[in-house]
């Protein structure tokens, strides 16, 4: 009889999974972002995580601040406590991994891994903590293209292609921008039109440069074969990337004067050419991370022989980031000229609706 209550509750444990006590395990305690200390010169102290320090200004991530972000003159740094590893660059080109403490007044020990040693660095002598790297040159375009088509009572075909690529150097800008529209009725043309630039800038200080560019463009219903405007002159970068912070730190914003060489070659009247002043503007806004970007873009060439001779050409647009690098666009160009061929007006607007993608390699935290 014993023997069976023995063998039911074996029976019985085996079906339920029952396992004797044991001691229980304390869960992992969870990760939590590291805290830095920074003491101010006047006495205050802020908390929060070093992310950078280059060009002399500190920048800690602080979720109280509005954009996350507090920025603080190195100068102004009496001590500083870091609790994660970062790269320390010292003037003098060492560069040292690890955490940092509080030494004596303007010392910053560093305790540097993987040897896990110590280095008293007077704070003067830190050219810059943990920067963000980014490639020699950078990359930042897009392609986009329109196309729709009608068939059954009316057989209409219209096509679109935009395209931009700047590539920034340290002292150098290559811009360069195509623009393609195509449109027929049953085989009849309707429209056409294209146009390249090709720009160079050489930064002679970090905001003035000097550039050379090429515009090129021809267009059917203008009666124009070939619209050519060779240009140099002044510009000055009024607003580049990380001016400001939040919404506006990655706006941009140049201007441009020069003199140019003018000629317009049409099919049935006669060509012209003359010298003229190029002014233009670029600007462009990305903002909520590249989610959404406005721009402008224009150029106005007002002829020193006479000044009532006008050609301008601008764009305006929004583009929407849809995923990863897919963008969605919609611009609206804009072309006048007071001159215009015989049998033609002085003003075009072109609306455009786009899909593509964009490029940009600067990185990014």
């Amino acid at each position: 009889m014993r023997t069976r209550r023995w063998t039911v509750l074996l029976l019985f444990m085996l079906l339920t999974g029952f396992t004797a006590p044991a001691d229980a395990e304390e869960p992992a305690p969870a990760a939590t972002a590291p805290i830095d200390m920074v003491t101010l010169k006047d006495g205050s102290v802020i908390y929060g995580e070093v992310l950078e320090m280059d060009g002399g200004i500190l920048f800690l991530k602080n979720p109280a601040n509005p954009d996350n972000l507090i920025k603080l003159k190195w100068d102004n740094v009496a001590k500083l406590t870091v609790t994660h590893p970062i790269p320390f660059h010292l003037k003098e080109g060492t560069v040292l991994n690890g955490t940092a403490t509080a030494g004596p007044d303007g010392v910053l020990v560093i305790h540097a891994e993987p040897l896990k040693g110590t280095m008293e660095v007077p704070m003067s002598d830190i050219k810059s903590v943990n920067p963000l790297i980014q490639p020699s040159v950078i990359y930042v375009g897009n392609l986009t293209g329109g196309y729709s088509q009608t068939t059954g009572n009316s057989h209409l075909r219209n096509a679109s292609l935009l395209g931009e690529l700047v590539a920034r150097g340290d002292l150098l800008r290559l811009t360069m921008n195509i623009r393609y529209v195509y449109g027929d009725d049953s085989g009849a043309l309707l429209t056409r039109n294209a146009r390249a630039t090709i720009k160079l800038d050489f930064f002679i200080t970090k905001r003035f440069f000097w550039f050379t560019s090429a515009y090129f463009e021809s267009d059917k219903f203008q009666d124009l074969k070939l619209r050519t405007a060779l240009a140099s002159g002044p510009g000055y970068q009024w607003v580049d990337r990380d001016d400001y912070s939040g919404i506006a730190k990655d706006m941009t914003l140049y201007t441009e004067a020069g003199l140019a060489y003018f000629n317009e070659d049409f099919n049935t009247t006669g060509d012209t050419s003359s010298v003229r002043a190029r002014i233009s503007v670029k600007w462009n806004w990305p903002f909520f991370d590249d989610g959404i970007t406005i721009y402008h873009f224009s150029e106005l060439f007002p002829s020193l022989q006479n000044f009532s001779n006008v050609f301008m050409t601008m764009d305006n647009g929004v583009r929407f980031k849809i995923w990863k690098g897919f963008v969605s666009s919609f611009q609206i160009t804009t072309r006048y000229n007071s001159e215009p061929a015989p049998g033609t007006g002085d003003t075009d607007n072109l609306y455009l609706i786009t899909l593509g993608y964009a490029l940009d390699t600067t990185r990014k935290r």
